[in-house]
């Protein structure tokens, strides 16, 4: 990671197509590496989760050129590496288990890691399944989110009230509230470099499998009424 690191530091000094042409070697080494700690993270991932079990890394994994048609940074290349275990592969909608590493700071190779769960960017009838599902069953949510080891709930993305349709004054009126349900860990510099980081990030994802769960369900179900 340390290497991955020092090259996503200098890609973001130097993020244009002539450097990463002559960089191209190193990334596809660098990026062969985290494929393989990728292949070990949906193995890992589905000793607890059969949902996710028999993805290929490619169904988790993505370019690393931006879309920038409609960006006003023309930035080609993004500047982290990440992977996205989720049944069906990251294109699914589904909720799963997303892992993320880039440099973070100007000059520096602090690196910033982040874990999450859940999934973002729900269509319109699929976020009311899930709160519908938070008004069904929201103890066990707030259970769930509890339960996740050094996890926090992303709040950043939510509504100033409570939905239309959907009563306020309850103890998930914050829930509700939300557009994203994501559960976020950031690791430290210490832990991404750590030589276990690959059974820790496991673990770590084990206690946020109930709340994924209970996300897919509200998805299936989504999903199933659309057919």
């Amino acid at each position: 990671m340390e290497e991955i690191l020092a090259f996503l530091e200098e890609l973001r000094r130097n993020n244009r197509k002539e450097w990463m042409d002559a960089n191209r070697p190193r990334y596809k080494a660098l990026r062969t590496r985290f494929e393989a700690f990728v292949a070990e993270l949906i193995e890992g991932c589905a000793s607890f989760d059969p949902t996710v079990g028999g993805l290929a890394v490619k169904d988790c994994t993505y370019r690393m050129n931006r879309d920038i048609r409609f960006s006003p940074d023309k930035s080609p290349y993004k500047t982290h590496f990440s992977a996205f275990v989720a049944p069906r592969g990251k294109k699914s909608g589904f909720a799963g288990y997303y892992f993320h590493v880039e440099p973070e700071g100007e000059g520096t190779l602090i690196g910033r890691s982040v874990l999450a769960a859940g999934e973002v960017c729900f269509p319109p009838t699929v976020l009311r399944s899930i709160r519908e599902e938070i008004v069904d069953h929201g103890d066990a949510m707030l259970r769930a989110i509890d339960s996740a080891e050094g996890f926090a709930l992303d709040t950043a993305n939510r509504l100033r009230r409570v939905p239309t349709g959907f009563a306020s004054g309850t103890p998930y009126d914050e829930l509700l509230k939300l557009k994203d349900l994501c559960l976020m860990r950031t690791l430290s510099r210490e832990e991404l470099l750590a030589p276990d980081l690959l059974e820790r990030s496991v673990e770590r994802f084990r206690t946020t499998r109930p709340f994924v769960e209970q996300l897919n369900r509200a998805i299936r179900y989504a999903y199933e009424e659309m057919m």
